[in-house]
């Protein structure tokens, strides 16, 4: 039987980065997530969002792919926003994601990251987090401005 333990810190935003998931919305949109997580195989070890991006973190199975668990997660998450009717405009998910490998030595630290999401972007917009996050791992910067 294989084993692997590979942690993704995975972030994607809202469309155009629009600040739409509301107070209201988000613990509904994070249960539903766990739920179809659990359903299709996929292990969140924890998440949190703000009004326009979502973190989450991963352990990707033997058999899963990052492009694929964040393609199911995305699709149906905002397929079934809408048709539950949550928002009264179409929901979407902007098609860029950033996918973060994490060393078994800082899965702590994101997962406190990630719990303290309100509180960092206090500080810092999500727009300078990026900037920021694509200048230190040297990526093209390329998540629509």
């Amino acid at each position: 039987m294989p084993y692997a333990r590979i942690m993704l810190h995975v972030i994607w935003s809202t469309k155009n980065r629009n600040r739409i998931i509301t107070k209201d919305l988000k613990p509904i949109l994070l249960n539903h997530i766990k739920e179809n997580s659990l359903a299709k195989g996929i292990y969140i070890d924890c998440m949190n969002c703000v009004e326009d991006h979502i973190h989450l973190l991963i352990s990707l199975g033997v058999d899963q792919s990052a492009a694929k668990i964040i393609m199911l997660l995305k699709g149906e998450s905002s397929f079934w926003v809408n048709k539950q009717k949550l928002v009264p405009f179409k929901f979407e998910w902007q098609e860029e994601y950033i996918a973060l490998s994490v060393s078994e030595s800082l899965v702590e630290k994101v997962r406190n990251y990630i719990a303290n999401q309100e509180e960092h972007h206090k500080k810092k917009t999500f727009k300078e987090e990026y900037g920021d996050l694509m200048k230190t791992l040297k990526f093209e910067n390329t998540l629509q401005q």
